[in-house]
């Protein structure tokens, strides 16, 4: 009876859990494939790490139950003693250097197509710029398109809206005023340190349009639980009209979510 209700107990916590998650999500751990050029980078990695660690685990469990069920004292005699099996040791070092070996390389692929950013010099395709920087406690985002000095900065109360175009790249300068801060953005699979002195870059595309929570993870002070921002990707022709919106402003802080 008691083995009944847990397995109805694990069957219950893994409907529910299922339950949270779009297809999408299932078949990539969590995350949904398309969103930007970054998932498409790194989604493969991020599966394939996790089916492996399953399949590890798996062989693991089997070879800690194997002799617990079927290799239990049978009677008083001494056990024989092996001292050594070479095939067993040359197979334990060699496969664990292999998975790692092979989980580096495809994880250094995806690190140096993820850092690849556009030359300023380059004219062969549209790149938009904006500076991401970050102080305690919000987030100020700069757009070199609509001119210089239009910040939207926000607040803890108040957090600040990012918008990008879809489909159109766009190049990121990472700064910070104050102390250390993390710009993540969970659903593009995107995190880079905001760094006080030090610019950072990365460059992506969003590639569906719809509005994304974005946080920073690095723990900066005693609101950093606030220190919130939404990532809006838009049409074009809306991104267009939104910097516009920016160039018309009087004010060059511009203050507000949706500025």
């Amino acid at each position: 009876m008691r083995k009944r209700s847990l397995a109805l107990l694990a069957l219950l916590s893994s409907s529910l859990f299922l339950a949270g998650c779009s297809s999408q999500e299932l078949r990539g751990f969590g995350f949904e494939e398309g969103l930007s050029s970054v998932n498409d980078a790194s989604l493969g990695l991020w599966q394939g790490a996790w089916i492996t660690a399953a399949v590890v685990g798996l062989i693991t469990m089997i070879l800690i139950i194997w002799p617990i069920a079927f290799h239990r004292k049978k009677n008083e005699d001494f056990p024989k003693q092996t001292q050594y099996n070479i095939p067993v040791e040359v197979s334990y070092t060699v496969i664990p250097f292999i998975i790692v070996a092979v989980i580096f390389a495809y994880t250094a692929r995806a690190q140096n197509e993820i850092k690849e950013v556009t030359p300023l010099s380059s004219q062969s395709e549209v790149v938009h710029d904006i500076t991401v920087n970050g102080f305690q406690w919000s987030w100020q985002f700069t757009y070199q398109e609509a001119g210089p000095g239009r910040t939207v900065t926000g607040t803890p109360a108040k957090p600040p809206t990012l918008y990008m175009p879809v489909g159109e790249k766009v190049r990121f300068k990472i700064t910070a005023s104050d102390v250390v801060h993390g710009f993540w953005i969970p659903a593009f699979m995107i995190q880079i340190q905001n760094i006080p002195g030090v610019e950072n870059q990365i460059e992506f595309t969003a590639k569906k349009v719809g509005t994304y929570p974005g946080r920073c993870n690095i723990l900066c002070g005693r609101q950093h639980s606030q220190m919130l921002f939404n990532v809006k990707v838009v049409s074009v022709s809306e991104y267009k009209s939104y910097i516009q919106s920016l160039q018309a402003s009087e004010d060059e802080q511009i203050q507000g979510a949706n500025a």
